[in-house]
């Protein structure tokens, strides 16, 4: 049985199988999903309009729970340090219970795109099992017109089943959780976990696979381009600032979290963001916070007061509060998903140990070496079992997304970097003062000010000093930024403690950078950072 929608025809005799005896519901927009969504329990309206979820027991990603089916195809190109496989006769099973599971269940189809450039596209369709997670992948991925539906040809199919439960001796997973991804046939397979980036991460995962074969950079960042054209990235694990810098009302987004860059300049994957709202408040991220006061954002475990408002302080649920939204919500987003060569590229860190000065300008050899390194924190909520920020390095800034070894992608943005002469920034977005625990989140306003500086030109114009511990130059002193915080060392209390913190933090970059020592050439490795000892 079918409901009334935009549908393609086809459905249930394609080429996952997927049939049901239940009710179907084709492209529904976001009043039809709100009516579902409240009728069946599954959400509920707040007072400014948007629909607030829970997603239970898992309030993040499981990476732990992540499958990529080895097979002819995958087994030679696929990074499986870093990827667990599951085999073909493993996922035929999986995929035959999701089937059955299915079988009599009502299910919701969305038909969207993952890429803004038709030429590096991924038209997708997305069967949940929930309306909200329908509303939510169709906020995040890019929603073709209405006419083209019709005749939509999914190249990749995405199946999420929360109340499915895998059988680890059947499927070959390690608990009831799966998110298992074949590469070769684009089926991906989520079950066991109410959480929605799980959908929004596989397509991007997919498109990590995908896009180097056609030599297209696909980089975990946010992007935004100013008035005169000039386009900047902003690479950065969940946490470090993706969203809220990119989202700067005197320049248009592209996008907030995943892009490719290729010969035509960078183009969005996603129609949509997914913003953290832990603490959002409408004086620091006025934009980001106007789309939760508005029909069609969905809110992911945000705590309501009795009168339905949010609050953005509670995290008794889960420091990982999240709103996704659709791209143009954000007053000043690009209408297209497209801008030209990027000027500027920023790397973001959230430093644990408050070592990191909150700007330092790199060379293209330092460049690589932090893309490779992807140094940030892991952030309280994030994942699974990570209750406060821990030091962690996660190559490329997205290492649980890329199938490829991180080489790869790194000679990739090496060639693009120099062939198009942009700029390179490293900035913290953590803390100063103190490591976690004793200093402080670095100033906001403060970050935004240098950011500024670095994206129109004139922070190169500042003096600079060389940090002893890493190489790279640190602006000495800025209009309106506090002096001080400027150089780390004195922001310490201790200046002891601090220099034993930085040989620390230097001693787990070299000790992370052996396994990258191999793919890289002198000059990437002249870029790695020194002991005081080994300097003396």
């Amino acid at each position: 049985m079918t409901d009334a929608g935009i549908r393609n025809p086809d459905f249930g005799i394609d080429k996952v199988g997927l049939s049901t005896s239940g009710t179907v519901h084709y492209n529904f927009s976001a009043p039809a999903l709100y009516e579902h969504a409240i009728a069946r329990g599954e959400a509920r309206l707040t007072a400014g309009g948007a629909l607030v979820a829970l997603t239970g027991q898992h309030t993040g990603r499981s990476p732990k729970d992540k499958y990529i089916v080895r097979d002819a195809r995958t087994a030679p190109s696929v990074w499986w340090d870093n990827n667990k496989p599951m085999e073909p006769e493993a996922f035929e099973r999986l995929h035959a219970d999701f089937l059955a599971h299915a079988a009599d269940r009502d299910l919701f189809v969305q038909d969207l795109i993952g890429g803004a450039d038709a030429a590096n596209s991924l038209p997708t369709r997305v069967v949940t099992e929930y309306a909200w997670h329908s509303l939510f992948i169709r906020n995040l991925l890019i929603r073709p017109e209405r006419d083209a539906l019709a005749g939509f040809e999914p190249r990749m199919t995405i199946i999420d089943l929360p109340s499915f439960r895998a059988d680890p001796a059947r499927h070959g997973t390690g608990s009831e959780t799966v998110i298992a991804i074949d590469l070769t046939r684009m089926i991906v397979l989520i079950g066991g976990t109410a959480y929605a980036g799980e959908m929004k991460k596989a397509v991007f995962t997919a498109l990590n696979y995908l896009l180097p074969e056609s030599g297209v950079m696909p980089m975990h960042c946010s992007a935004n381009v100013g008035p005169d054209g000039d386009a900047a990235v902003f690479f950065g694990l969940s946490g470090t600032g993706k969203t809220t810098l990119s989202a700067d009302p005197s320049r248009t987004l592209i996008g907030d979290d995943e892009h490719g860059w290729g010969e035509d300049g960078i183009f969005n994957f996603e129609g949509g963001c997914y913003a953290k709202t832990i603490r959002l408040s409408a004086e620091a991220e006025p934009e980001i916070f106007a789309t939760t006061q508005r029909f069609g954002t969905v809110l992911e475990n945000v705590v309501l007061d009795d009168e339905r408002r949010p609050d953005f302080d509670d995290g008794s649920l889960t420091e990982n509060t999240r709103c996704a939204y659709p791209l143009d919500f954000i007053p000043n987003a690009s209408t297209t998903g497209r801008a030209g060569h990027p000027k500027t590229v920023i790397m973001l860190t959230a430093d644990a140990f408050g070592v990191m000065p909150p700007i330092a300008r790199l060379t293209p050899a330092q460049a690589m070496y932090h893309f490779l390194s992807g140094y940030t924190a892991k952030v309280a909520g994030t994942e699974r079992g990570v209750s406060e920020p821990e030091a962690t390095f996660s190559t490329c800034f997205g290492a649980p997304f890329m199938p490829r070894h991180p080489s790869e992608y790194g000679s990739l943005l090496k060639q693009l970097i120099a062939g198009h002469g942009a700029a390179c920034w490293l900035v913290n977005t953590g803390w100063t003062g103190g490591a976690y625990g004793t200093g402080r989140r670095m100033p906001i306003k403060a970050t935004r000010a240098l950011l500024a500086a670095a994206l129109d030109g004139s922070l190169n114009q500042s003096e600079f000093r060389t940090d002893p511990h890493f190489g790279f130059a640190v602006p000495v002193a800025l209009p309106g930024i506090e002096r001080a915080i400027l150089d780390p060392r004195s922001t310490w209390g201790d200046r002891s403690a601090y220099d034993r913190q930085a040989e620390r933090l230097v001693g787990m970059f070299i000790d992370n950078f052996e396994k990258f020592e191999s793919h890289v050439d002198a000059a990437v490795m002249g870029a790695a950072p020194r002991t005081q000892i080994a300097a003396e």
